[in-house]
């Protein structure tokens, strides 16, 4: 009997629609069909749909999104799914990037310029690692798998292979772990790493987050392989066996880099004659003096900065062939699923020619030899060869699925038994108050209304009349990022405000149950917006609901408006004769409200407890504060943090997360942003703490009901965690729960003796490197409130204060005062 990898695990069965969809995609699949399509309607299941084709084909699986945050949400419901087999997320690891160009009429060249984000290149490592070692592997990907990403054979075979009990020179292991970019550091231990103390040799694998591998030697035979905590040197278990993958894709060795050098040389040599043959000597010289600093660094170095410009020969390809990407690591019978694949299609053939002139550009100037060209993504007909079997999921599949799939799957009937929304066409005049209207009828059953316009101006000046006749209302459009976005809507499904209005965001991959009431403005100006498959996505949104309505402001009915009724009219028609059938009472979806994204910080994980109830202290801190000052943030879904805008400024961590009492953190303590979006449950190897969960309900009582003993308790814990971050040397981070402290302290009801004021005059102590210093407040450090006196270091203690804290500990007690340098006059 063949062992069956893939388990899907799921409280459901397949209901409706889903088990003829699963039977006809996977009979497809058996008999080799190329193409199918799943049209299903927004609502039915499609990723249960797939998650059970995938169990019942027994293929590693890529998945393809069009974007970052809808490839988290995927990976999120796919690793609930699949808990026991390699679920993994790879998708651009830049936050930040900036190509390299030329603009020829102002000779101004621009140097690239990108941020990585180190989670997210983890995750990367992670997944062309799994797909080396097993196959039971579903990857969720963006367009970003199309994208050169070197070789797999080369891949594999700079992989370093340990078994317990054999014999290996420790030596030639650190050479090796050296060749494949791995760097020696005893001090900072940090990803792509190791250390050796002895017979002892640590490696930190590019593929791990919080655990590293420790080796140890008797004589030369390895006589144990231990995974280990990086902090703390905790043994999490011992393997037998390990397998340390290289910690960049473009790695080759020594002996084929030499031949790497010598054919760059040799195309440098060529392109250099071609040069001067025409006169061009300032795109000569330009040339030979970036290549040979690139061979100096590849000879010496082994890596230089943009080695990808030189993939083609790392790879030993020949001109114009296609570059090695993702889906080269992945065996021949791979499945491909194309999520939303009317939006993915077309990006996909996008990505090419825009790559194209911007390094025809360079080439011609000589900033890059041209076999940087073929670093590239795959151009769309590579692309479609590469492919052994597809499924394209859609509510709305465009002309090129349609046309090239031997079989349709349509997937209408719900689960739940809810039906397409009904579809209600308005005059425009009057329409503003007839919104107005329905908005306040559908706030008084506690749902949500999405309202869909044509521009921005448009958008924003609706929302700011909504807002002036007392409508809790946000827009969101193309200015506001993927984080802020998801913000948004996680505000939204919390009740934080009751309407959304948008532009062309709120369509694909929107999971909104609450939603009662979606208003499509200028519904007859046909166009892109307007479009038959458009307004079919965007009716989608309120087909959660079971009382879910959408209404059209047209005069009159389009080409487009036609074709989108009758199609959610038939849906709904065969919807009602099912339910009639079986007896079914349609019912509202009941989704609980997720963290789906959250932000990964550069320098390191902050961690934040989740044991106490509340989902952490400092998410606990955050939302009492926030129902204190009752305070909201601006209308793009950044809350304040409900508090003081000192405060807020002094503590970005904190930002999102007192919005919502959870949120997500959108920036690092020094104020880098980082506007990755990944699932929580994509990170899986980052500590579960990472995650802010919602606050109880009783953690945001307001400071009456909150008992002072209550209080006191929160404040113990905060201070309990200010102390363990001082001591993991996360001062940044002891720094921010000693302001939480101090504020909290000011919302205590017993501000009197024993107690610090909200403002930092200090409270009978100071401290100072080489004496005391005095608080903000200009009273001397001996004679603050706490009537204390400054000890020879600097140090007092106040009336009510508890023993003064260690030495390395006192900068983050909460009642001194931090040393401030002193002004001195120049010279002096």
């Amino acid at each position: 009997m063949e062992e069956r990898l893939f388990q899907l695990k799921s409280e459901f069965a397949p209901k409706g629609d889903q088990p003829q969809a699963i039977a006809r995609l996977c009979e497809g699949i058996e008999k080799g069909m190329k193409h199918q399509t799943l049209l299903g309607a927004t609502g039915t299941g499609k990723t249960f749909t797939m998650a059970s084709v995938i169990e019942k084909v027994q293929r590693p699986t890529l998945v393809l999104a069009h974007n970052k945050t809808l490839a988290a949400q995927l990976c999120a419901e796919f690793k609930e799914f699949f808990p026991d087999n390699a679920v993994e997320y790879f998708v651009s690891y830049y936050d930040y990037y900036q190509p390299e160009a030329y603009v020829p009429h102002s000779d101004t060249y621009i140097e690239k310029d990108a941020s990585i984000n180190d989670e997210i290149d983890k995750l990367r490592h992670a997944a062309t690692a799994a797909l080396i070692e097993r196959r039971d592997v579903i990857i969720v990907a963006s367009v970003s798998c199309i994208y050169g990403l070197g070789s797999p054979e080369e891949y594999l075979d700079q992989m370093i292979s340990l078994r317990k009990g054999q014999l290996y020179d420790r030596d030639a292991i650190l050479r090796r772990l050296v060749d494949i970019q791995y760097s020696r550091n005893n001090i900072n231990f940090t990803r792509g790493t190791f250390r050796v103390r002895g017979d002892v040799v640590e490696v930190f694998p590019a593929s791990y987050s919080d655990r590293a591998v420790r080796l140890e030697f008797f004589g030369d035979e390895l006589e144990r392989i231990s995974e280990i905590d990086t902090l703390t040197g905790e043994i999490y278990g011992e393997r037998y066996h390990i397998s340390i993958f290289p910690n960049t894709h473009y790695v080759t060795n020594r002996d084929k880099l030499e031949l790497t050098i010598a054919n760059i040389e040799a195309e440098l040599e060529e392109r250099l004659a071609w040069f001067k043959e025409r006169d061009k000597l300032v795109e000569a010289q330009r040339l030979a003096q970036r290549t040979r600093y690139d061979i100096e660094m590849l000879r010496e170095m082994g890596f230089c900065t943009g080695i990808e410009n030189y993939s083609r020969h790392l790879t030993f390809r020949e001109p114009g062939e296609p570059p090695y990407t993702l889906m080269h690591f992945f065996p021949k019978d791979f499945l491909l699923m194309i999520d939303e694949s009317h939006v993915t299609i077309p990006q996909v053939g996008a990505m090419y020619q825009g790559d194209r002139s911007r390094k025809t550009t360079l080439v011609e100037h000589g900033f890059r030899l041209p076999s940087a060209a073929d670093n590239r993504p795959l151009k769309f007909d590579e692309f479609e060869q590469m492919v052994n079997q597809v499924v394209y999921v859609s509510a709305t599949p465009a002309d090129y699925e349609m046309q090239r799939s031997q079989r349709v799957v349509e997937q209408i009937i719900r689960p739940t038994g809810l039906l397409d929304p009904v579809i209600d066409v308005r005059p425009v005049k009057g329409q503003i108050d007839d919104l107005l209207d329905e908005i306040r009828q559908r706030v008084k059953k506690d749902q949500r209304v999405l309202v869909t316009t044509l521009t921005k101006k448009m958008a924003e000046d609706l929302t700011s009349y909504l807002r002036n006749v007392g409508v809790r209302v946000r827009w969101m459009h193309s200015d506001v990022d993927a984080i802020e976005r998801m913000q948004i809507i996680r505000d939204l499904r919390l009740g934080e405000f009751d309407v959304l209005v948008g532009i062309n965001l709120l369509r694909e991959g929107l999971d909104l149950p609450e939603v009662g009431l979606v208003a499509i403005l200028d519904a007859d100006k046909e166009g892109f917006l307007r479009s038959d498959r458009s307004l079919i996505q965007t009716v989608g949104r309120a087909a959660r609901n079971v009382e879910g309505t959408v209404i059209m402001y047209g005069d009159t009915i389009t080409k487009s408006m036609k074709k989108a009724i009758d199609e959610t009219n038939r849906r709904r028609a065969i919807q009602i004769a099912h339910n009639e059938r079986h007896g079914i009472t349609p019912q509202t979806v009941k989704k609980a409200v997720r963290n789906v994204i959250e932000m990964t910080i550069s320098g390191g994980d902050r961690k934040e407890s989740a044991a106490t109830p509340g989902g952490g202290v400092l998410a606990r801190a955050a939302a009492f504060l926030k129902k204190r000052t009752g305070k909201k943030g601006p209308d793009t879904g950044t809350e304040a943090a409900g508090m003081p805008p000192a405060f807020a400024e002094e503590s970005p961590y904190l930002a999102g997360v007192a919005g919502d009492g959870a949120g997500s953190v959108r920036e690092g303590y020094n104020g880098a942003s980082s506007p990755t979006v990944v699932s929580d449950r994509v990170a899986e190897s980052l500590p579960p703490e990472d995650a802010y969960q919602t606050a109880a309900p009783e953690a945001t009582a307001s400071p009456d009901a909150m008992a002072p003993e209550q209080l006191a308790a929160l404040i113990a814990d905060l201070e309990g965690e200010m102390r363990q971050a001082a001591k993991e040397l996360e001062f940044e981070r002891a720094a921010l729960l000693r302001d939480v402290i101090i504020e909290l302290r000011g919302a205590s009801p017993a501000k009197g003796k024993g107690s610090a004021p909200a403002a930092r005059a200090g409270s009978g102590a100071a401290t100072g490197a080489r004496g005391a210093k005095a608080p903000r407040s200009g009273r001397k450090s001996g004679d603050a409130a706490g009537n204390g006196s400054a000890g020879a270091k600097g140090r007092g203690r106040g009336k009510g204060q508890g023993p003064a804290e260690d030495p390395g500990l006192a900068f983050f007690n909460p009642t001194v005062e931090p040393p401030r340098p002193r002004n001195r006059k120049k010279g002096s």
